[in-house]
């Protein structure tokens, strides 16, 4: 690579590719046979690594050499700006493992955007409202009556939301949401099921529309808070007057299946709905639980639904493959791994094959093709 003499090593992408798989200096430097002192040079910019170093850096963390020579840096996730469900649980690793994920993802998007239209955001400020109400005024203005969402996904796509999903280094991280350049970004956890990452997803919905004032001034996220959260969403998935003027003719799990079916739940969020709503009587409620445990459904839905992908990304991919092009393209441009581009696209298709070199022009076509998500 001797065109890369001219070339400076960014330390910052040192920095940031290691906090992106999760290692310590340590763990990293034991890698390649150097010391953590040398690694810790190479990343604060003291001394810069040789070709061959670089190299077994480049190796060790799954991103092409070039990588370390962009100067422009990496997009930041400030933390205050990020809701996160299980903040506790996490570790410092993990959380820097899945901003990194979430600036790699930002970075894809741009791409996206200097050549698509995409839909534009307009969210509306719920935050004086309560959890339920919230999620009924939500339902009006969107005009979705009281009917089950078929793809929550979709929905929040063309109201101009970002959905990516998150990789398996992540798997702690249930889902997060956070604004960057005025822009609704949702990460959701794929490892997780179709139900529990639909209910993810109306969780952070919740986030971006109740929470405003709060992810945007960094106030702490609380356990209250996140209860609140889970309330908007059993309420928007489940809309109250629906729910209470079409009961099963008996609580029993037979039934629920029924319904878990037409919202689109899982079974515990049904359940739990029944009981939040007074429909059914806490003992009746504390036996489904204990049946619905007895059976592993808390951990392993029965009869699962189809996984929800993004619409958005889907249709961009489609038309780079009418154009020859695919996620190589994308890779090569954002100097990254396809593997990177796979895990945060909810891998929707096969690796795209292009035989040939890519096109040296990456400029945006004139008019950039209109994504309309329907």
């Amino acid at each position: 690579m001797s065109h890369n003499i001219m070339l400076e090593v960014n330390p910052k992408q040192i920095l940031f590719a290691r906090v992106r798989r999760r290692l310590t200096k340590s763990q990293l430097a034991k890698k390649i046979e150097i010391t953590s002192r040398s690694l810790q040079n190479y990343e604060t910019g003291a001394s810069t690594p040789d070709e061959k170093t670089l190299q077994k850096i480049a190796i060790a963390l799954n991103f092409p050499l070039r990588f370390f020579y962009l100067e422009e840096e990496m997009p930041e996730i400030a933390e205050h700006t990020v809701s996160f469900r299980k903040l506790s649980k996490m570790t410092d690793a993990m959380k820097g493992c899945a901003f990194a994920a979430g600036a790699i993802a930002l970075k894809i998007n741009q791409w996206v955007e200097e050549r698509f239209n995409l839909p534009q955001s307009n969210l509306p400020d719920l935050s004086d409202l309560a959890p339920e109400e919230a999620a009924a005024a939500l339902r009006r203005m969107w005009g979705l009556g009281n009917a089950p969402i078929p793809n929550v996904v979709h929905l929040l796509e063309s109201k101009g939301i970002r959905v990516f999903s998150l990789a398996e280094e992540t798997r702690e991280v249930d889902a997060f949401c956070t604004w960057y350049e005025e822009k609704p970004f949702i990460f959701l956890n794929t490892l997780k099921s179709a139900e529990r990452s639909r209910f993810d997803a109306a969780h952070e919905l919740a986030h971006l529309v109740r929470d405003v004032y709060s992810m945007r001034h960094g106030q702490a996220h609380g356990p209250e808070m996140e209860r609140q959260a889970d309330a908007f969403a059993a309420a928007f998935l489940m809309p109250m007057a629906s729910v209470i003027s079409n009961p099963p003719p008996a609580f029993t799990i037979k039934y629920l299946m029924k319904l878990k079916h037409f919202w689109g739940v899982s079974l515990v969020a049904i359940a739990y709905r029944f009981n939040s709503l007074k429909m059914i009587s806490e003992w009746n409620y504390r036996s489904l639980c204990i049946e619905i445990a007895k059976h592993g459904y808390r951990t392993n839905e029965p009869e699962p639904m189809e996984r929800e992908t993004s619409q958005l990304l889907s249709k961009v991919m489609d038309y780079l493959h009418s154009k020859k092009q695919g996620r190589r393209e994308i890779a090569e441009s954002l100097s990254i791994s396809i593997d990177e581009i796979n895990a945060l696209t909810f891998q929707l298709t096969k690796l795209s094959v292009v035989s040939g070199r890519p096109e040296k022009t990456a400029n945006p076509p004139k008019s950039p093709p209109k994504l309309r998500l329907i």
